[in-house]
C-alpha cells in the first residue's frame, strides 16, 4: 500500500457567493386575486420599475421560495398560491417596501 504525503496543499478558500442579484429599493404591493382564473388563488406582485429581465429574476427567486410556479406578465409577477405572507417577508428581506393589498 503506498501512502502519499500532501504537504503544503492548502484547501482553496471559499468565497461567499450571493445567489440574489442586488436590487434598487422598490415600492412594491402584493395582491391576492382569483378573478378569471376558475377559482385558481393566484399573488400578485404589483409596482415593479426596472428591466424586464430583473423583473424576471426577482420572480424567479420568489418562485424558488415557496417552491411553487407563477410568471411574469405585463410587468407583474404572478405566484401560483396563496403566498403572501412568505412572499413579502422574503421581499422585505431583500430590502423592498412591500405593501398588502385586499383582503
Amino acid at each position: 500500500m503506498v501512502k502519499l504525503k500532501l504537504e503544503g496543499i492548502v484547501p482553496d478558500k471559499q468565497e461567499t457567493v450571493s445567489h440574489e442579484p442586488n436590487f434598487q429599493k422598490q415600492y412594491l404591493e402584493a395582491h391576492f386575486s382569483k378573478k378569471g382564473r376558475a377559482g385558481k388563488v393566484v399573488t400578485l406582485i404589483k409596482g415593479f420599475e426596472g428591466e424586464t429581465e430583473n423583473l424576471k429574476e426577482l420572480a424567479k427567486i420568489l418562485k424558488r421560495t415557496v417552491n411553487t410556479g407563477g410568471s411574469v406578465k405585463n410587468g407583474e409577477i404572478l405566484i401560483q398560491g396563496n403566498f403572501r405572507d412568505q412572499i413579502i417577508e422574503k421581499l422585505h428581506a431583500m430590502g423592498h417596501e412591500v405593501k398588502r393589498i385586499g383582503g
